[in-house]
């Protein structure tokens, strides 16, 4: 799945995920109408509204993105009807051949940790059969527990061509309380990087590890130096845009190929018809303007990269 991920970036010229990361009040007035008059104001009407919204947003942009990244708590708020939502969501995406990152962040130990696992990137046994739970090609995954609880993940995505992106340094705010203190003169996210890249040595496709990591785009100075602690490691990077990474702060993730490095963006593609920048699509055009938003983000990222 890492090498398809890589192909789609390069084939497409756009390293970038659109996340669908989608909160009720992103979601336009006629698309909530329709949806609470068909199932009333209750859980099964948000959800349908927000399934309604990704797909009119994935028929629009899928054509120029490799991947999108749905974020799960974003459908859990709406209980059960937010998780079938969810299912939707990715196999449509993926009848688009798109790539799945699954932003779960899951991270336990033994067999909690498999069973997220299996439920997100396996199949789980039922009798004489087998199933794809949610399916989706990667997930987030939480290294805090240790090896415990990421090996897991890394058997269950080898017996099925799945992949992992494992937290290192994450764009928010308050990241360093934990992330930034020193462990034997060196910074915590460092080590951990260093134990992905240990990780992701013993499970490599044709250039890249099947296990990424997640480093934030407001962080480029330690952004360039987890580059060079996992030359084989993919990052995902969120923090573009709304969060204030700009497109030159990018430049450190990527190595010399123009690859290593996928930058996301959420509400600034999905909500981009909010913005007075994209205000003449209107509301009723949502899923223009959520185009138009994908052009202009990887001009500027491939602007940056001089391509």
């Amino acid at each position: 799945m890492i090498n398809k991920l890589c192909n789609k970036i390069t084939n497409l010229n756009a390293p970038i995920v659109v996340g669908l990361d989608p909160m009720l009040d992103y979601v336009p007035e006629h698309v909530k109408k329709a949806a609470f008059e068909e199932y009333g104001e209750t859980l099964e009407g948000a959800a349908e509204a927000i399934w309604q919204f990704n797909k009119a947003i994935v028929d629009a942009t899928h054509d120029l993105i490799p991947a999108v990244k749905p974020q799960i708590a974003m459908y859990e708020q709406f209980g059960v009807p937010g998780m079938v939502a969810f299912k939707k969501t990715v196999d449509y995406c993926k009848e688009k051949d798109l790539v799945v990152i699954g932003d779960i962040k899951r991270g336990d130990i033994g067999s909690t940790s498999k069973a997220y696992a299996v439920g997100h990137v396996g199949r789980v046994q039922v009798g004489s059969k087998s199933y794809a739970g949610f399916d989706e090609d990667f997930v987030t995954v939480n290294p805090y527990l240790g090896s415990d609880g990421i090996q897991p993940f890394i058997d269950v995505c080898k017996e099925n061509n799945k992949g992992i992106f494992v937290l290192v340094k994450t764009s928010n705010p308050s990241s360093g309380e934990f992330q930034d203190q020193l462990v034997d003169g060196k910074p915590l996210y460092e080590l951990v990087g260093k134990k992905v890249a240990e990780w992701g040595d013993a499970f490599m496709g044709d250039s890249y590890s099947y296990v990424g990591c997640v480093v934030g785009a407001t962080y480029p100075e330690m952004g360039k130096t987890l580059r060079k602690v996992m030359p084989k490691t993919f990052i995902l990077v969120p923090g573009y845009g709304a969060q204030g990474g700009k497109a030159e702060d990018l430049v450190p993730y990527f190595n010399a190929d123009g690859l290593g490095a996928i930058i996301n963006s959420s509400r600034g593609i999905i909500a981009a018809y909010k913005q007075e920048k994209y205000s003449k699509f209107g509301a009723e055009n949502f899923a223009d303007a959520s185009r138009q938003a994908v052009i202009d983000m990887r001009e500027d990222i491939n602007g940056a990269l001089g391509k």
